[in-house]
């Protein structure tokens, strides 16, 4: 009996989980899936809960509904992953388990403790918080139902981190938050980023930096933190610029699973290095890596693990019948932004081409808008939790194709 270990049962593992028990002979072959949580969160839904749009209850389940039952789910730290020998140490029990095939799919998780002050500083989750965890997300949301104004900055420690865009989300539906409580002019608003603009893209840049613009917040960039003195509620840079606050709601360092940095496997920031194309481990031929956990240049978000997805499994059952791999991972990412006032932005864009306007996904006819603001954004947002949760997650399939298309963008 062979067996297919999956490290990891949140977007990424589950989806594969979820493919590969419909092609693998189970008379052949043992699919396991580890993880340390039971319950499984719709990452995208941590930004809503501080603005009371969504309560923790509406982002989680059970990480075991969405495993097939055929898949053996063990819940258990790992220890230590031995790829020379084909095996992982889990904590539980000392378990080992011998591998013929490896997926990581390990994602990637804040670091407060990487940012001197942040998290011992003595005003972490008082007036110090982040929206990455649900823990800091309900945290969050409590301090803002009674907070009656000041200022208040949004700080990237250093990228890259999961989902880019959700800064920006979370800057717009403050603005957004803050005009409905009618305390809006009562807020300042500041977004210190080490980017050089609001966005990794310039085109996509000028745009949404301009919406900063027009909804008054102001844009730090090129802001690199090298401390928080919260005695004195301000946030350092490494050239000595401060920026005060009486909020801080940060965007810790995002680091891959410490199990990576101990196994030797991982960068400096232990994500796995890949072949950005194939998805394939640099060093072993029998690890693949999905989603957040592998170095691969593109978004760290849900999106992108769905696109993965199909040219992963392609690529893992080309290799067991001894075929050529295919280079067919385009870099593909498309994030709908929430705006606001039931408006939201959609981009679309992979390695090469950078997010367009135009309309997605039927060339003239959308219904979404790329690069602009709309209703029909904002409601293909809200959405997606049903499909994330009916569909996605269970390995169904999308009306999206896993390379993009120029089809509907204007050069």
């Amino acid at each position: 009996m062979k067996t297919l270990l999956i490290l990891g049962a949140g977007t990424g593992g589950t989806m594969v989980a979820n493919k590969m028990v419909h092609e693998l002979d189970s008379r052949e072959w043992e699919i396991i899936i580890v993880d340390r949580d039971e319950t499984h969160y719709y990452q995208p839904g941590l930004l809503f809960i501080p603005f009371g749009i969504y309560n923790p209850r509406d982002v989680e389940k059970p990480k075991r509904d969405f495993i097939p039952l055929n898949v053996n789910l063990i819940l258990s730290d790992i220890e230590l992953i031995e790829p020379e020998k084909n095996r992982v140490q889990l904590s539980k029990d000392k378990q080992i388990i011998n591998y013929d095939y490896l997926v990581i799919a390990t994602g990637s998780h804040i670091q407060p403790k990487e940012t001197e002050g942040l998290l011992d500083g003595g005003g972490w989750r008082k007036n110090i918080f982040d929206f990455y965890s649900p823990d800091g997300a309900a945290d969050l949301a409590r301090f803002l139902k009674f907070w009656k104004g000041g200022r208040m900055v949004v700080n990237v420690s250093e990228m890259p981190i999961k989902c880019p865009v959700a800064p920006l989300e979370f800057l717009f539906l403050a603005d957004w938050f803050f005009h409905e409580r009618g305390i809006r002019d009562q807020v300042e608003i500041v977004y210190a980023t080490p980017l050089d603009g609001a966005f990794t893209k310039p085109r996509a840049s000028e745009i949404l930096g301009g919406m900063l613009e027009k909804k008054n917040i102001n844009l730090e960039p090129e802001f690199n933190i090298g401390e928080v003195d919260n005695k004195k509620q301000v946030i350092r840079s490494w050239d000595e610029r401060e920026i005060s606050y009486d909020l801080l709601v940060s965007i810790p360092t995002n680091m891959g699973a410490e199990v990576i940095g101990r196994s030797g496997l991982g960068d400096e920031l232990n994500f796995v290095p890949v072949d950005k194309h194939t998805l394939q481990s640099s060093a072993w031929e029998n690890i693949w890596v999905i989603g957040d956990a592998g170095n691969a240049p593109t978004s760290k978000a849900g999106s992108v693990a769905h696109f993965m997805l199909d040219v992963l499994i392609d690529n893992m059952l080309r290799h067991m019948e001894g075929l050529e791999l295919l280079a067919e991972f385009d870099g593909h990412a498309n994030c709908f932004i929430e705006s606001g006032f039931e408006q939201g932005i959609l981009i679309d864009f992979n390695y090469d081409v950078e997010p367009l306007p135009g309309k997605y996904p039927l060339p003239g006819l959308g219904p979404f808008s790329l690069l602009k603001e709309s209703p029909s954004n904002h409601w293909g947002k809200m959405m997606f939790r049903w499909m994330y949760w009916n569909i996605l997650l269970k390995g169904g399939e999308m009306p999206f194709e896993s390379q993009m298309t120029m089809a509907g963008k204007w050069q």
